[in-house]
């Protein structure tokens, strides 16, 4: 497995705080661990916007469980844009995935678009813990087709876990070349972040950042 530099590795982190108990101070503090960190963007609760932070700041859209009314998802990522998000990161309908509806999944992915277009970076949460391969393939080509720039294996909220090698996997030889992968929810090692790396990730979602880049 190729061996990431420090540096290199928190320039793929999104450094996360999306806890409902979180505080102004927490956010506070997670930016500046961010600033000294050097990764990528902070994501926080759309409720925390705006933040003053040299990094770029990424927000989450029908958050935790996806189960929003679609024009709901699309208010709350425009508001979001409004308060300096750069980044959108939303939670498809589960259901909708489960169930094989695909261009229900599709709508619900295009209105978040189209309330925050381009360049806002939209990257749409899967959930790929509570998938089955086959639905795991129809969420990224419905992303795609949607017009998404990334897809994200997980909230960190599901029961069913978080990121795996294998959806990683199966999500990059989905998407190719032409989207992001976001690998995020329980990678709390320098073994684990690198191997989601080498799995196809592109981005990575986490919390304890520090100890992760720390080994």
């Amino acid at each position: 497995m190729t061996h990431l530099d420090t540096a290199d590795l928190a320039r793929l982190v999104d450094h996360t705080l999306l806890k409902p108990e979180a505080t102004r101070a927490d956010v506070d503090a997670l930016i500046a661990e961010a600033e000294d960190l050097g990764v990528y963007s902070v994501c926080v609760s759309p409720s925390m916007l705006p933040v003053t932070t040299s990094v770029k700041v990424a927000t989450v859209c029908g958050f935790p469980s996806g189960q929003h009314a679609s024009a709901i998802k699309a208010a709350e990522a425009a508001d979001s844009v409004a308060q300096g998000a750069d980044e959108v990161d939303m939670v498809i309908n589960i259901g909708l995935a489960r169930s094989g509806d695909v261009q229900g999944l599709q709508d619900d992915i295009r209105a978040v678009r189209d309330a925050a277009p381009s360049p806002t970076v939209l990257k749409v949460i899967i959930e790929s813990a509570a998938l089955t391969d086959e639905q795991i393939v129809a969420a990224c080509e419905a992303a795609e087709a949607a017009g998404a720039d990334f897809v994200k294996t997980s909230t960190g909220f599901h029961p069913a876990g978080g990121a795996s090698e294998h959806a990683v996997a199966l999500m990059r030889r989905t998407v190719g070349d032409r989207l992001g992968v976001k690998a995020s929810g329980g990678i709390r090692t320098r073994e684990a972040a690198e191997a989601m790396v080498a799995a196809g990730a592109s981005r990575l979602g986490l919390s304890g950042t520090r100890a992760v880049l720390e080994g």
